[in-house]
């Protein structure tokens, strides 16, 4: 088994779950009761605040901020810089820690450097938000988004390529040969 490994300049409050073969790197602070899978690569100056969970083989690019009530499942990319949100309203004055809006990232997606995702909109599986967005709504499974607001720009595969459909109404990944197919408003890979 690969042991953890917390960065010396690295704060872990009491309470967190941390999978084997995670990396903590320099100056980050994961707070109490998060839980960070298997093989998490969690770069520099990154916060993470009390409850948050990420699944395997997470990785979080430097000068990240991932704040209560932001779930990731496995295999989500966390460009540099990027941040969520998770209160719609906040004032100095007022304390709305009782208001949290749930933010979750599906399997396998991608969010560049710089994007703020408004907490309460969920990333579909796959979809890949491009660098400098800022995603106000909902962004579906496969889906590429770029933009202030984020627009939706067309269909990416699980590699990160974008889709091109051919006149049968498919699209083929050029890297692995996974065709897809849009049905509805809806990508999914043919089996």
């Amino acid at each position: 088994m690969e042991s953890v490994f917390i960065h010396p300049t690295a704060i872990v409050d009491e309470g967190c779950t941390i999978g084997e073969g995670t990396k903590i790197w320099h100056f980050s602070h994961i707070m109490p009761n998060c839980t960070l899978g298997e093989k998490c690569n969690i770069g520099q100056n990154v916060v993470i605040s009390p409850d948050v969970v990420l699944g395997n083989n997470v990785k979080v690019q430097n000068n990240v901020s991932i704040y209560t009530g932001v779930t990731c499942d496995d295999d989500v990319f966390l460009g540099p810089s990027m941040v969520f949100t998770n209160v719609n309203n906040p004032r100095s004055a007022i304390n709305r820690r009782g208001q949290y809006l749930r933010t979750h990232v599906g399997k396998g997606a991608s969010i560049g450097a710089n994007a703020t995702i408004v907490c309460g909109h969920d990333i579909g599986e796959y979809a890949f938000i491009g660098a400098g967005a800022v995603v106000t709504k909902t962004v579906p499974p496969y889906a590429l988004v770029v933009g202030n607001p984020a627009r939706q720009l067309g269909w990416i595969s699980e590699y990160g390529h974008r889709l091109r459909f051919e006149p049968d109404g498919l699209a083929t990944c050029p890297e692995s040969g996974t065709r897809y197919i849009l049905t509805n408003g809806k990508l999914a890979p043919l089996l």
